[in-house]
């Protein structure tokens, strides 16, 4: 691997990381230099199996040409245009395609996109809107927004406030009026279960103690992810994201579904939405909007959360909100690009295709040393191992970068490792992925 001596390599000191342990890194870093396909090249020139689709994003796998070249276009014809009060052709066109592949299909419609910078400003973003639909109809005094313990939703201030991971709140204020459900792990009932957990429906019902608590006309919304990635692969169980729906329904609530990591194909449906048979009223997106390759995020709104918004004076700006980056025009033609590659190839429903041998796969684990849970769902598994007496973290982190040096990336959180290949990923290197990783954590016991 790299080190500081070895010649041509860049300066460490400089880059401060993020979500990294920066002194650690940098005294024996994990660098990658090229990615192709399922692959990435590690510094010594090493083809390391991509397990995780980057960070969750790069679903068409890497290299991908017609995106490159995509780019290459738009950056040649209209490298930036303003987004306030003026607009151009891609950020329109790629409105259109995502509006026809929206979450619920035709009958939802979440069909009206607000084009945003990355997962974290769709999840800020999707809260606001929903603040201003409850002003904008007269609930004026729902103000209160409902995230869940361990959930997940980005680095804004409102997404930490609504996210439910303790580090990601320690040490900065967050927003005063948020409450949060339960999370929905319960390893005593579920544990080792393939697909969504028989047991845990009822903790939805913790949005009704909420309302009980602070009374349901000062709740604006509640935001979940489908399925938590960050946190560790927690799977919904049945019943439960159907529980919530009508808890929101029955008290004017608005549901936010957070698809940063479960939108474009990664549950073998185009969108969580449908996996599970649920609506939402907002879709926050990100991460495989573009395959990745450039920073982009997406709200899908409801119509009837939009229309709300479109009264008063025509020359009135309808919500105060958006970013420099809203619809950069190079974002959005990779995005078409990426479009065009997702239904070209089928690669929204390859996941289902390959969920049964996935699941298969992740279940062989069981009985590995240290191995206590696995969860999957789609082309997503969680392996939950051991902690290690007074060191938790240490395990996970260890088979990380063994892994790593011999030719498998995955993603660590606590002592739970986290898979999400690319969706071209084929059989045989769902195999190779899998007897890498059994490996390495025999050699962490």
């Amino acid at each position: 691997m790299t080190s500081n001596n070895v010649s041509n390599a860049p300066g460490l000191d400089a880059y401060w990381m993020p979500f990294t342990a920066n002194r650690q890194f940098k005294a024996d870093p994990r660098m990658i230099v090229a990615a192709d396909g399922m692959y990435y090249t590690a510094a010594d020139g090493g083809r390391v199996l991509d397990g995780t689709a980057g960070l969750w994003c790069v679903n068409a796998g890497h290299g991908r040409r017609r995106i490159a070249e995509a780019v290459e276009r738009q950056l040649a014809t209209l490298d930036y245009a303003p987004s306030f009060q003026m607009g151009h052709p891609a950020a329109f066109d790629f409105a259109e395609r995502l509006a026809a592949i929206a979450p619920g299909g035709p009958d939802a419609p979440l069909d009206r996109i607000f084009f945003t910078g990355s997962g974290s400003e769709s999840v800020d973003t999707a809260l606001k809107i929903a603040l201003a639909y409850q002003r904008a109809i007269g609930q004026g005094t729902r103000t209160r927004l409902i995230g869940r313990e361990r959930g997940y939703h980005g680095v804004g201030f409102g997404g930490i406030s609504v996210g439910g991971i303790l580090n990601n709140r320690r040490v900065f204020p967050t927003l005063p009026g948020v409450d949060h459900l339960r999370h929905t792990h319960d390893p005593v009932r579920n544990a080792f279960a393939k697909g969504q957990p028989e047991h845990g429906a009822e903790l939805a019902d913790d949005l009704e103690r909420l309302v009980a608590l602070h009374g349901a006309d000062t709740i604006a919304a509640c935001i979940v992810e489908p399925v938590a990635g960050s946190t560790g692969v927690l799977i919904p169980p049945k019943g439960y994201l159907e529980r919530l729906r009508g808890i929101c329904d029955r008290h004017g609530i608005l549901l936010i579904f957070d698809e940063v990591i479960t939108g474009f194909g990664r549950l073998g449906t185009p969108f969580a939405t449908e996996r599970f048979g649920v609506r939402p009223d907002l879709v926050a997106t990100a991460k495989g909007l573009t395959n990745g390759v450039i920073p982009m995020g997406a709200v899908f709104a409801s119509r009837a959360v939009h229309d709300a918004l479109m009264h008063g004076p025509e020359p009135a700006i309808e919500l105060f909100h958006g970013y420099t980056y809203s619809g950069h025009p190079v974002a959005a033609a990779a995005g078409i690009a990426t479009l065009s590659i997702y239904e070209d190839e089928g690669l929204l429903t390859r996941a289902a295709s390959l969920e049964e041998d996935w699941a298969a796969s992740i279940h062989d684990l069981r009985g590995t040393r240290h191995v206590i849970d696995l969860r999957n769902l789609g082309l997503i598994a969680g392996i939950e191992l051991e902690p290690r007496p007074g060191a938790p973290g240490s395990r996970a982190y260890d088979v990380f970068v063994d892994c790593f040096r011999r030719g498998l990336l995955i993603r660590v959180t606590g002592d739970i490792i986290a898979l999400s290949p690319p969706l071209i990923i084929e059989r045989g290197q769902i195999t190779d992925a899998i007897s890498l990783l059994a490996e390495a954590i025999e050699r962490a016991a």
